[in-house]
């Protein structure tokens, strides 16, 4: 085509044509893209960036749904300990109830009022103080001085298979309680005086009987026990169980500098320290030991909640954060590539009457060499 010569008139109105032709395409492919930057031909430094924010984009996207799992997690912890705070409540009402049907097992009530278990008394050395059930003996050895009413106490109370319990009554006094079907036995080789000092006298207190509507009621707490550590077993999402001793690590942001770590706990009954019913809860002292575990269970909970419940709402306001992260990084991203489609339409309209004006020139410039050919043939 080197030698087809054209007239200066035709060469420009062609290369208008092809100039207009060409940004008509480029309009055309924004529009079609709803991209006026397609690739880094057409802007390198636009086009990078907004991978860039679009990448970074992607990455917190996949994180969220980590950070949704985590609070979710939290929300089926925060649902057991509400559910488990309802049970232990439930117990309590039990051991409460127990302690309305008075125990008929055998008692043994001190003389002497004002006691405290630091309270102190003399005594020949080497002598004893003996608590029996006939069976199993407990044997306080004392000494000289610094004998103390609860060093006698804990002898009862923790000598094993003994059917006694020792405890301070409201008003000082100690009080022995058979946990059966058992005598109670005071004796040892104690002067009388130094015994009589605690209001302690030997001799036999009579068996007594079981309490039916205890022992029913210790079988129900107990059964609600069952129920604690099931549901608290129960309380897992996704396979993290917070109540469990399960851990959970939240990371916020791509590059994993940014985390908070979840320390689960342990919410069983033994975690909770809701211990089974003791003797049937025949005595008062068990009844009293089982209240008071009912109470700190209660109490660690309610602070267990408040703490979850103060990560949930970190965990939640760094979510939040995240979608509005994610919502300005893709914004970001779309206003340096995305086409303006009602500037680029009217960009169309314009070269397509250019394109036509062009085309009209270029038969106007072509009629021109066509005269001057009429002026040789004629």
């Amino acid at each position: 085509m080197s030698d087809i010569t054209l007239s200066s008139g035709v060469r420009a109105n062609l290369t208008t044509l092809q100039q207009t032709a060409d940004l008509i395409a480029q309009t055309q492919q924004r529009l079609a893209t709803g991209k006026k930057v397609n690739s880094a031909f057409d802007n390198p430094l636009n086009f990078f960036t907004s991978q860039s924010l679009s990448g970074r984009a992607t990455s917190l996207s996949n994180l969220l749904d980590s950070v949704g799992n985590a609070t979710q997690t939290l929300q089926a912890a925060n649902n057991g300990i509400t559910s488990l705070t309802k049970l232990v409540q439930s117990a309590q009402a039990l051991a409460q109830q127990a302690q309305q049907s008075a125990s008929s097992t055998g008692k043994y009530s001190g003389t002497v009022a004002g006691l405290t278990g630091a309270s102190t008394f003399t005594a020949t050395a080497s002598q004893t103080i003996t608590v029996s059930d006939g069976t199993t003996t407990a044997t306080y050895t004392l000494a000289a001085t610094g004998n103390t009413v609860q060093g006698l106490l804990d002898a009862v109370n923790n000598t094993a298979s003994l059917k006694v319990k020792a405890e301070l009554t409201a008003d000082g006094k100690i009080a022995l309680e058979a946990t059966g079907t058992n005598t109670i036995v005071i004796g040892g080789t104690a002067a009388a005086a130094d015994s009589a000092s605690i209001g302690i006298v030997s001799g036999t207190t009579a068996a007594g009987t079981l309490n039916a509507t205890r022992t029913s009621l210790a079988a129900q707490y107990d059964a609600l026990r069952t129920q604690i550590d099931q549901l608290a077993g129960d309380s897992g999402y996704n396979g993290v169980n917070l109540l469990n001793g399960d851990g959970l690590k939240v990371v916020f942001n791509e590059k994993g500098t940014s985390s908070l770590s979840i320390t689960g706990v342990k919410f069983n009954s033994a975690g909770l320290g809701v211990t089974a019913s003791t003797n049937s809860f025949q005595t008062d002292k068990d009844l009293a030991d089982a209240l008071n575990n009912l109470t700190n269970a209660l109490t660690t909970l309610n602070s267990q909640a408040a703490s979850f419940g103060s990560t949930l709402s970190v965990v939640q306001t760094r979510q939040d954060f995240t979608k509005s992260m994610i919502n300005t990084l893709q914004t970001g991203s779309d206003n340096l590539v995305l086409a303006d489609t009602n500037a680029e339409g009217a960009n169309l309209l314009a070269l397509q009457t250019k394109q036509s004006l062009a085309t009209t020139s270029l038969s106007l410039a072509a009629q021109a060499s066509q005269n001057v050919l009429k002026l040789f043939g004629g």
